[in-house]
């Protein structure tokens, strides 16, 4: 497994592991720290967080295998996420959802995600979505607290746009190292919205989340899933590869930005399979074969 710097201390697993279901596998304390040691022994040293996965669980249920085995975290490198406030009985006070990427926000988010997840810091923190009520003087000085503090040691946002990236940017006198967005065979909007382009240009490795679509291209309820699932059906023929998936983490793998996939499995069978496309060499015809499909055009 190759590992990518982020920063001078910040490296990262190429294919980084997904919790947003966690809540959904089923598994027992020991059941996970069993999938967690797994994935290690696969090379994927890092998991990827947010505060409000599984409406505020996930984060607990993964701190936990820790308490099993506190050594296993000096062997990863855990993501959160945090700035959307969701509808929730956990907070009955709300009365719509809504984003807050404000000081006060931040900083409690940070101090609940790291009880949470049984830590003393987070290797990288990530502002969820864009907030169009962002003060991005506010954010940056919660980064530099957290930063100080020792709670957190890199910062990154999601889903933001390159002059969203650039504003907080302006406002923070560190790097932020990464903009996780939605990347797939079925979700082109970051190569034509310029977002791919200004990453390559600041050289900062972008993570992409919802690889397989969310499950979408598996079953397609529309045109251009059923034709980009046959594409990718006669691209894995080609290559003599067995399944799609294999064929869909090799086309994000094979662009220049160096695009980080988000995993989201909890069947350790799948994350080998998504481990097994590093070393599967798809053509730049191949790529712009799966490419057109999604378009529903050739390129002109």
């Amino acid at each position: 497994m190759v590992h990518v710097k982020l920063a001078d201390d910040l490296h990262v697993s190429g294919i980084i592991q997904g919790l947003w279901r966690l809540d959904q596998w089923d598994m027992s304390d020991q059941q996970l720290l069993k999938y967690v040691e797994e994935s290690l022994d696969k090379g994927i040293t890092t998991f990827d967080h947010a505060d409000v996965y599984g409406d505020y669980t996930c984060e607990k249920l993964f701190g936990r295998i820790f308490s099993l085995k506190p050594d296993l975290r000096k062997r990863m490198q855990l993501i959160t996420k945090c700035g959307i406030k969701l509808l929730s009985p956990k907070y009955p006070q709300r009365k719509l959802k809504h984003y807050d990427t404000g000081y006060d926000h931040i900083v409690s988010s940070v101090e609940q995600s790291l009880k949470n997840l049984q830590t003393d810091y987070i290797d990288l923190l990530l502002i969820h979505r864009p907030d169009p009520l962002m003060d991005p003087a506010s954010t940056a000085r919660a980064f530099e607290k957290l930063s100080r503090d020792g709670k957190v040691l890199h910062f990154g946002v999601s889903n933001f746009t390159p002059i969203q990236f650039q504003m907080l940017q302006s406002y923070y006198t560190g790097a932020l190292v990464t903009n996780q967005i939605e990347v797939s065979p079925y979700q082109l909007e970051h190569f034509e919205n310029g977002n791919l382009d200004f990453m390559m240009k600041e050289r900062i490795r972008p993570m992409g989340w919802s690889p397989l679509a969310g499950g979408d291209l598996y079953q397609p309820e529309d045109e251009k899933g059923a034709r980009v699932k046959k594409t990718l059906e006669q691209v894995a023929q080609q290559l003599g590869v067995d399944g799609m998936d294999k064929v869909i983490y090799a086309w994000i793998l094979r662009h220049p930005a160096g695009i980080l996939p988000v995993a989201g499995t909890g069947k350790a069978g799948r994350l080998s399979r998504a481990v097994d496309a590093l070393k599967i060499p798809l053509t730049r015809e191949q790529w712009f074969q799966i490419y057109a499909a999604s378009l529903g055009h050739d390129v002109p």
